[in-house]
């Protein structure tokens, strides 16, 4: 039996989050912003309004400031954010106990088994997002697909508040004339690799020789090969199930330049606190050296 694979996708979830708590933002370009003072001056999230004007994520504030110069800058409210997206994952696990977060606002769902309760995947998809708007006050976007890498792909196919569907069908179609960075896991170094060897779209990825990309980008050449040509198979993961930790680390962004010594050894010792206190708390070894 063929898998039905959703990938829900919550649209410009920070921005719409601090709209809905403040209405007298809507219909105005916003972004959520990390503090100028802090040296943290850059755009974390932003509304279509503010998107329409060519503000991007990772924007410096002064560079949003020119794109849209009548751009509203909101601090970040994470506990705001972590209440939504609870509150979204509660809904998506009334349709089935595979739900797989990808960040706070995206989720898996394999909702194979659920089908015979609540109809196709197009069916759910739609509900989903009604239920959404109507329980949350924000929409989403929602691919359907056989695999998790189509379905990501299709909730970012259309926005905001859209279904979209990639069948095993006819998946060419769709989704070999895109840009081949819209696939997941082609980062900037993978896209401009690849670009080197002609390979611009998804379907240039599924027709390329797989010992050439195997050379270029070893086996995560192969991975992409796959999931080009549709055959991803991982499976989603089940709610609350704990992902293996491979490495813990730390860092931040000081409020003013280091000068001296002292200065940076503060600030190591901090780091180094906190990521010995996490490595505790998920029962890593620390050798007392370090302790």
């Amino acid at each position: 039996m063929e898998r039905v694979i959703l990938h829900s996708d919550l649209n410009n979830f920070y921005a719409s989050v601090e709209c809905l708590y403040n209405p007298s933002l809507r219909g105005k370009p916003v972004a959520v912003a990390g503090d100028p003072e802090a040296r943290h001056g850059i755009v974390l999230a932003k509304n279509y309004e503010a998107k329409a004007c060519g503000v991007a994520t990772g924007n410096p504030l002064w560079m949003a400031k020119q794109k849209c110069p009548d751009i509203i800058f909101v601090p970040p409210h994470y506990d705001l954010y972590m209440k939504y997206s609870q509150i979204a994952k509660e809904i998506y696990s009334e349709y089935t106990d595979q739900v797989e977060p990808y960040g706070l606002d995206e989720c898996w769902l394999d909702v194979t088994g659920s089908t015979h309760l609540f109809g196709d995947g197009r069916r759910i998809a739609n509900e989903l997002r009604k239920r959404i708007k109507f329980e949350l006050g924000v929409t989403a976007s929602v691919g359907v697909s056989y695999n998790k890498i189509f379905a990501k792909l299709g909730s970012d196919m259309k926005k905001p508040d859209a279904t979209t569907i990639i069948t095993s069908d006819h998946f060419r179609d769709v989704v070999w004339p895109l840009p081949v960075n819209d696939l997941l896991y082609v980062g900037r170094a993978t896209h401009n690799k690849l670009k080197r060897y002609g390979i611009h779209t998804i379907g240039d990825l599924a027709q390329a020789d797989q010992k050439l990309l195997q050379n270029m980008l070893g086996q995560n050449g192969l991975m992409l090969w796959m999931f080009a040509n549709g055959l991803d198979t991982s499976p989603v993961s089940n709610i609350g199930a704990k992902s293996l930790i491979k490495s813990i680390g730390n860092s931040t962004t000081a409020p003013r330049d280091l000068i001296t010594d002292e200065d940076i050894r503060i600030t190591l010792m901090v780091l180094c606190e906190s990521v010995s206190s996490r490595m505790r708390e998920y029962g890593f070894d620390i050798h007392p050296a370090f302790e």
